[in-house]
């Protein structure tokens, strides 16, 4: 995991975790370097030795690298792009653009939701071993085999049924209706477009039924 992905993140799970509902609207530059995610509270999660390292990502961050979020207006995202390109950047270009908005890419809200990516793809853990019930002893008789009843072990997966919220993936309480997720403050209510209420899917950006453009 690079260091932006991990600024990016650190960025969704602090909003997740006190205010949802602002993943999805947009964000000024300004509150999101002086109250959001400062310097001072993530540098140890980013693992940002300085405050121009960090700025640097906040560049990138806001100028579209790796597709994470989008900066408006134009202009100002023409700026930051030119800028993080430079050779010498000028990171005091965050402050003077404070007013500008940073919109946060949908599918990668979901994907920073879920595990971390080093353990989606950690290899299983070994089966312990399982000592044999009989022990071959030399008699001339035959040993009787064991019923293939008993070898067989009863196991059943609590979870496997449990509903999962569509966004972070959280396992969802079983027996009561669920309006909001409680890992990650999601509404769970199927998505319709809010022209003609049809149902619509999440990273759709127009409603299939009548040609709506839907909510980022």
């Amino acid at each position: 995991m690079t260091d932006l992905e991990r600024l990016f993140r650190a960025l969704v799970q602090r909003l997740a975790g006190t205010d949802p509902a602002r993943l999805h609207q947009p964000i000024l530059l300004h509150d999101l370097q002086t109250s959001i995610i400062p310097y001072r509270a993530i540098r140890r999660t980013v693992g940002v030795e300085s405050s121009e390292d960090y700025e640097m990502l906040l560049l990138h961050l806001a100028a579209g690298e790796g597709g994470f979020a989008r900066t408006e207006p134009a202009k100002a995202r023409e700026r930051l792009l030119k800028e993080s390109r430079s050779a010498h950047p000028e990171l005091g270009l965050l402050g003077e653009l404070g007013e500008a908005t940073l919109v946060l890419s949908t599918e990668e809200i979901a994907y920073a939701l879920g595990p971390e990516p080093e353990s989606s793809f950690a290899p299983p853990a070994p089966e312990p071993a399982v000592a044999p019930r009989f022990v071959a002893t030399p008699v001339a008789h035959a040993v009787e085999e064991p019923e293939a009843e008993e070898l067989e072990v009863e196991g059943h997966d609590a979870g496997a049924d449990s509903p999962h919220c569509i966004y972070c993936g959280g396992t969802l309480p079983l027996g009561r209706t669920v309006n909001f997720c409680p890992h990650c403050g999601a509404n769970q209510r199927e998505p319709r477009c809010p022209a003609c209420q049809s149902a619509v899917e999440l990273g759709w950006r127009h409603c299939v039924s009548c040609g709506a453009a839907l909510p980022r």
